[in-house]
């Protein structure tokens, strides 16, 4: 299992933030190793938002699709990510907001485990420079389309 989180302020406003990683199917535009988004369901209601989900992750000769189901809590300012299907044995993410000066700090968690014990290993090596790339590529992305600075 490969487990870890991330909190750091983001120069974005939290709505937009979150308007921002809920756009799952813009994911292969910036985030590295995002090969296809695709949003199969979405429902929005009062107090939650919940998509159903596919991420194309890898590269061009080895990658894997994912399932999850994304729910994000409008009260609470959370959004929650589980696996449904893939290559995944289980995925638990969070993400939490909070607005600061019109800034948004956010609380990045993440803990999953793949099928494949091998894979599970390699990326265990790998995993918390991948995800620091990653949560760049979230932060530059705020900051290109909304026009803030760090």
């Amino acid at each position: 299992m490969s487990t870890t989180s991330i909190k750091k302020i983001i120069s974005c406003n939290k709505k937009n933030l979150i308007d921002m990683i809920l756009d799952i199917e813009q994911y292969p535009n910036f985030v590295p190793w995002c090969l296809k988004g695709k949003i199969y369901e979405k429902n929005d209601t009062k107090d939650f938002i919940q998509i159903k989900a596919d991420l194309k992750v890898g590269n061009k000769f080895l990658n894997e699709t994912y399932s999850s189901l994304v729910l994000y809590s409008k009260k609470k300012d959370l959004i929650t990510v589980t696996n449904t299907n893939g290559p995944l044995k289980y995925l638990k993410n969070e993400w939490k907001f909070k607005e600061v000066n019109n800034k948004t700090q956010l609380e990045f968690y993440i803990d999953f485990e793949l099928k494949n014990s091998f894979l599970n290993l390699i990326m265990k090596k790998s995993f918390n420079f991948g995800l620091s790339k990653i949560t760049d590529a979230f932060e530059q992305r705020a900051i290109k389309i909304f026009k803030y600075s760090s």
